[in-house]
């Protein structure tokens, strides 16, 4: 990475703990996907990362039409950019059916789908869209190894597959396929999506001697998307690219994504002579990983963190060290998309200095269904 890209210039205008953006590296990490497979229609983002209207407009002014989502917000957040082809990649269950029905209801100029794994859940989705007169596009959620949700892909995803394609209220596609499990080097992630990638083909395969044509798959992630790109017809529905983080800064090196979001903090306190206290708590980054792998500071990566809790984080120093207080620290998140939805909003930084907001608008579980 190239050395201070991140410093900004008006640092003051920015209280702490602060997420930034950086438009530009954004425009970069969008245009450098769209290079990487042979056709753009073939990719299908996904929203979860960026949550925000301003990154679904960028994306939309490179071509891309087609999104992928976790939440009835971001598929809202979505339709109300004007996306044309939004999949819910989630099973909706109890409230979450009805806010989709709304949802379809709502923004017309939106071809909404949704995943399905079982013939209850088929059946109530069925009923709530037929109710409404309404039909909506289903795709098979495959367990292709990654033991989440799906079905397996065997008979009775056969059988789920037959009863969408003749139930009232629905419109079968075809199989979502996420190897979220595929991790470690190129190689070992490429064993992996092509084990997954193989059982969705041979189901695949079935279906067409059923006399089922036009199957779409919808396949892998932002680990994965290297690998499913070369393989033809699937779309790959990558999210972390857009602004990247030092969990795949580390793994994914065949990938030359930039990091396009970070962290600004402030240390706050010298507990004592080798240890410092900086604002960036639970509540500022994502802290799902052990205490050693929450943030990476590039212009301090001698620092070690010993402890965290809600508005702070403890790090060694080393005897000696020259941090005092109000001093300013640039994080790389280890995970950026559940760092992201702790901040309502996000100050953009263009050429050095801070220029905008970016709303994380979708970080809310409700907009206005």
């Amino acid at each position: 990475m190239q050395a201070n890209w991140y410093q900004i210039h008006n640092i003051e205008e920015i209280d702490s703990p602060a997420l930034v953006i950086y438009p530009e590296r954004v425009k970069e990490n969008i245009t450098l996907l769209t290079r990487m497979i042979d056709d753009p229609q073939r990719l299908r983002p996904h929203a979860k990362t960026h949550k925000s209207k301003e990154a679904t407009q960028l994306l939309m002014a490179a071509g891309i039409g087609k999104f992928k989502c976790a939440t009835i917000a971001e598929a809202e957040m979505l339709a109300m950019c004007g996306a044309p082809d939004v999949v819910l990649a989630y099973q909706p269950v109890g409230p979450k059916l009805q806010r989709l029905v709304t949802l379809t209801l709502q923004y017309p100029g939106t071809q909404f789908a949704c995943l399905v794994d079982n013939v209850t859940s088929a059946a109530a989705i069925a009923s709530a869209f037929a109710a409404a007169n309404a039909v909506i596009t289903v795709y098979i959620d495959l367990n292709v190894g990654q033991n989440r949700t799906g079905i397996p892909p065997g008979e009775e995803a056969v059988a789920l597959y037959n009863y969408c394609a003749q139930t009232n209220g629905l419109s079968i596609a075809g199989l979502h396929a996420y190897d979220g499990h595929s991790r470690g080097t190129l190689e070992e992630r490429t064993a992996t999506s092509n084990e997954a990638f193989a059982r969705a083909e041979t189901l695949k395969a079935t279906l067409q001697s059923l006399g089922y044509s036009d199957i779409k798959i919808i396949a892998g992630g932002s680990p994965s998307f290297p690998i499913h790109a070369k393989r033809e017809a699937v779309e790959c529905s990558p999210g972390t690219f857009i602004f990247w983080d030092k969990s795949y800064l580390d793994q994914c090196t065949e990938q030359p994504f930039q990091v396009a979001a970070l962290v600004v903090t402030r240390v706050v306190s010298l507990p004592n002579a080798d240890h410092i206290c900086v604002d960036l708590g639970h509540k500022s980054i994502a802290a799902e990983n052990e205490i050693g792998k929450r943030v990476f500071f590039p212009d301090a990566p001698a620092l070690k963190a010993v402890s965290q809790s809600e508005e702070h984080l403890v790090l060694y120093a080393g005897e000696g060290h020259s941090f005092k207080p109000g001093d300013v620290l640039y994080g790389i998140p280890q995970h950026v998309c559940p760092t992201i939805a702790l901040y309502e909003r996000a100050y953009t930084v263009e050429h050095g200095k801070v220029s905008g907001e970016w709303m994380i608008v979708a970080r809310d579980r409700k907009i206005q269904f």
